[in-house]
């Protein structure tokens, strides 16, 4: 199984930051709990491969309209031949 890596800057800011430790504390223990401490801040949490699901919504009836555009179409058709005459 693969682990998982940090970001790219992320990566890069606790290099930087292990450095800055290296150089200014000299008890080689107190360097390696502050490095410790360092990864901790950034150590993911896997959370539970169960997603929890939201419940879904009841659907909303709509009422229908009352005429299609086809049929409304052809009752401007109806309607203008009628006035025509």
């Amino acid at each position: 199984m693969k682990k998982k890596r940090l970001a790219k800057s992320t990566r890069k800011f606790i290099r930087l930051e292990k450095a800055r430790i290296r150089r200014g504390i000299f008890d080689f223990t107190k360097q390696e709990e502050m490095i410790q401490e360092l990864y901790k801040k950034f150590e993911k949490k896997t959370p539970s491969k169960k997603k929890t699901v939201a419940p879904k919504k009841k659907a909303v009836k709509t009422a229908k309209a009352t005429k299609t555009s086809k049929t409304t179409k052809a009752t401007k058709k109806k309607d203008s031949a009628s006035k025509n005459k």
